[in-house]
């Protein structure tokens, strides 16, 4: 199977790269600055460009039967208050043009992160994490994503989206714990290895379609 990869170069997209390409799937991806990637492999098809230009993402799409998107709004730095690197619509810019252009590829199968703490699950996320949300930029990618779930809520594609606890950048593999409703509750992290497998595992085995669980280790 070939797949195309959005955001590739960041943090939890390099290593769902790698973890792709360990699996055995063919990879295309749709990078920013492709200076930045840090991989090769007979099989990877490299696109420079944003995901938002249509034309560019067709080509992308093309043979692909999946797509796999670790984007997120990006700040110039992880202090909350940091400006963004990113629009902020960025998000669901993109998931408009996924959503008009895949089923013209014959594509139907999207997997995607998004955060824990947006629309239904924001009553479940601890006071402080809130705070942070209402009162920084930190809540621009928060509401971000929130148009993104409604976008793919919306669609007709077999979407999953998953909302990863705080993200941490341990290389260490633990079973992921998967929340519908706040049950079981989730614990308060997850490695971006353990989100970046497991979307890989979502793909392989078909879960969750149409579903935006909560996911912890």
């Amino acid at each position: 199977m070939r797949i195309l990869i959005l955001g590739a170069t960041g943090r939890t997209g390099k290593i769902l790269l790698q973890e792709a390409i360990a699996q055995g799937y063919e990879v295309n991806v749709l990078l920013r600055d492709k200076s930045k990637l840090n991989i090769s492999h007979p099989t990877l098809r490299v696109f420079e460009g944003l995901p938002t230009d249509k034309p560019l993402l067709a080509a992308a799409m093309a043979g692909c039967e999946a797509i796999l998107s670790a984007l997120n709004i990006s700040r110039t730095s992880d202090f909350p208050w940091a400006k963004l690197r990113t629009p902020a619509n960025f998000l669901s810019e993109t998931a408009e043009c996924i959503i008009e252009l895949a089923p013209l590829h014959n594509i139907n199968r999207v997997i995607l992160t998004s955060a824990w703490g947006t629309r239904d699950t924001r009553e479940d996320i601890p006071w402080w994490f809130k705070w942070i949300i209402d009162n920084s930029n930190v809540g621009m990618a928060y509401r971000d994503h929130e148009r993104q779930e409604e976008l793919f809520s919306a669609s007709t594609l077999n979407y999953t989206i998953l909302r990863p606890a705080g993200l941490i950048n341990s290389t260490k593999s633990k079973t992921v714990i998967v929340s519908l409703n706040n049950q079981p509750k989730p614990h308060l992290t997850i490695s971006r290895s353990n989100v970046a497998k497991f979307m890989v595992h979502v793909l392989q085995d078909d879960l969750l379609l149409r579903q935006m669980p909560v996911i912890s280790v």
